[in-house]
């Protein structure tokens, strides 16, 4: 009994996949962003408003970070092309770096867009360290579970993927943020 159950469901009372329906809840409060206070749960991605998983102090939001689980629950990832932004305090050797990284993954997503039988159009999101700078998720292709733990700020990267939302067993709210949405 994985992912997909439909076991007791009739056709007529069968409804979407619950991916498919966080994705969508996920969209509408990004789209809505009312003000509702707390929840016990800091990372239900059903919390209202956008800015309700922001600790400590709310803040303007207009994304909500999210994970993909498969039916093992290991992160789904997409591959992503670095924008160079230069930045005031980011030494030589740090821009080296991410000259030196042209296409890189994350696991981090931002919804575009929910469209037809549960396809999603994803913008995979570059996760960065409290400094700002550019975190490596992947040590020698496999995920790095500490370098997840680094990833505290996110960045547009302007690459997106489409997804079958039906493909995926798990969804982990990460964090609201503001993303620059905007290319320069």
């Amino acid at each position: 009994m994985g992912c997909g159950r439909t076991e007791g469901v009739s056709d007529t009372h069968r409804h979407d996949n619950c991916i498919c329906e966080v994705v969508r809840a996920i969209k509408r409060v990004q789209d809505i962003r009312e003000d509702i206070d707390c929840d016990d749960c800091r990372t239900d991605c059903f919390l209202t408003p956008l800015g309700s998983l922001v600790s400590p102090a709310r803040q303007r939001a207009n994304t909500r970070v999210f994970m993909l689980l498969d039916d093992e629950g290991n992160p789904f990832k997409a591959l992503f092309n670095r924008r160079r932004i230069h930045r005031e305090n980011e030494t030589a050797n740090e821009q080296n770096k991410v000259r030196d990284c042209a296409s890189c993954f994350s696991i981090f997503f931002r919804v575009q867009n929910v469209f037809d039988n549960c396809c999603a159009t994803l913008q995979v999101l570059e996760p960065r360290d409290a400094r700002g700078r550019a975190v490596d998720l992947f040590k020698h292709g496999k995920l790095d579970l500490d370098a997840v733990c680094d990833a505290v700020r996110f960045e547009a990267t302007g690459s997106c993927v489409t997804v079958d939302l039906k493909c995926f067993c798990g969804i982990q709210c990460v964090r609201d943020v503001f993303i620059v949405c905007d290319e320069d």
